[in-house]
């Protein structure tokens, strides 16, 4: 086998090694194994310049650094969802769908829940079977190119075998178990504690030097391949199943369900489960499963009326007051502050 061969045979043995271990969670082979794979890749592409490829497993370990984040408009505007906070407020989102689709009222709609990641909202497009940019939400139509920190994120595949553009929108987050042990290093090195996983997220990918990315061990959850129905499915369900099925990593804890009370039933189970995950929610997306029904119930000027966030109540926890002291304005107006 030729140098140029063993290259290859190692970045395929690589990639794969990466998808079992951080989208499947079913590693074949110990952190030893490989990590030899991996140097022997290191030293052979340091070695043979010649056969170098930016989309080698070798350049998730980071290092690219750039002055500042490009600007990129959205192909497709990404819009925020309406909320949810209560039964009623979903009743009325299914009353909505069902008046818009001519349904009868009696009538049951099928629609996805999943899983609100509180994480960073992401795009990335794919060409020729090759990741080619990462983007944030921004305002929902001018974003930031951070393609350079997105490689960094092994649950996310350089490659996929479809040759077609497309578009996978998705969650980039930070697990709470990384999110303890990054905060321990920084309380050690006498930094900043970082307020929250979500924030720990959105900082680590807006860093300009890619190195410095790869060392928070985000991960991704995606949720929605573009255009609808793309690659022939018809069902949301369908597009996610196909999402896994070209290596990206979605999140099993979805469901379809039927009718709005089913939704209801879905929520109050995840409220118990909640706690017990290994990162953070704030909530449930639930969105109409019939792709077709999508064009029909079409947008707002801000919203799409086939889906809505359900959003839990903010936590509550008691507070101990540890000391009052008074601020005196330059009316003279004396304001009390508690610490």
């Amino acid at each position: 086998m030729g140098t140029f061969e063993r290259i290859q045979e190692l970045r395929e043995i690589l990639t794969r090694f990466n998808h079992e271990y951080y989208v499947l969670s079913e590693p074949s082979v110990s952190d030893a194994v490989y990590d030899s794979y991996m140097q022997e890749l290191m030293d052979l592409e340091h070695q043979h310049p010649q056969f170098d490829d930016p989309y080698s497993p070798s350049k998730r370990v980071g290092g690219k650094v750039i002055d500042t984040f490009e600007k990129v408009t959205h192909q497709r505007m990404m819009l925020s969802l309406a909320n949810a906070y209560n039964l009623a407020d979903l009743e009325a989102f299914d009353g909505r769908v069902k008046q818009w689709l001519s349904l009868p009222e009696n009538g049951m709609v099928h629609y996805v829940c999943e899983l609100k990641i509180d994480g960073l909202a992401m795009s990335l497009l794919y060409e020729k079977g090759r990741l080619v940019m990462g983007a944030t939400r921004g305002d929902g139509t001018v974003g930031e190119n951070v393609t350079h920190n997105i490689k960094t994120i092994k649950s996310i595949p350089l490659s996929v075998p479809f040759e077609y553009p497309f578009e996978v929108r998705g969650e980039v987050f930070m697990s709470r178990a990384v999110f303890a042990s990054l905060n321990e290093k920084r309380a050690k090195d006498n930094e900043p504690l970082l307020a929250n996983p979500r924030n720990a997220a959105s900082g680590s990918m807006r860093q300009l030097d890619s190195s410095i990315t790869a060392s928070r061990q985000l991960d991704m959850f995606c949720y929605s391949l573009l255009p609808e129905g793309a690659m022939g499915v018809t069902t949301h369900q369908a597009s996610l199943e196909k999402l896994k099925h070209l290596g990206f990593k979605v999140n099993d804890a979805y469901q379809v369900v039927e009718g709005i009370d089913a939704v209801w039933n879905y929520i109050e189970m995840m409220k118990e489960k909640r706690p017990s995950l290994a990162y953070d929610i704030d909530g449930i997306v639930i969105k109409v499963d019939t792709l077709s029904y999508h064009d029909r119930l079409g947008y707002t000027a801000k919203t799409p009326r086939w889906a809505i966030a359900y959003k839990f109540p903010p936590d509550l926890v008691p507070t101990i007051l540890e000391d009052v002291f008074f601020t005196v304005g330059r009316t003279g107006k004396v304001t009390p502050n508690a610490v």
